[in-house]
């Protein structure tokens, strides 16, 4: 993660306040958490692109 994503969240809350929220141990934790949403968020967000230019795109067969 860069030095902005490190700072703030996806949700724009600062990891250590989630950290403490969650009862994490370790800022770890919770940037590990933070990683997976993140690659979750991108994969539907590739998949609802994919599925969106599948249908603009006229049948060539």
């Amino acid at each position: 993660m860069g030095a902005h994503d490190a700072r703030h969240a996806p949700t724009g809350v600062p990891p250590r306040v989630v950290m403490e929220i969650l009862g994490h141990s370790q800022i770890a934790v919770t940037m590990n958490v933070y990683a997976h949403v993140v690659q979750d968020t991108q994969r539907e967000a590739v998949s609802h692109l994919d599925r969106m230019l599948k249908r603009q795109r006229p049948d060539r067969g």
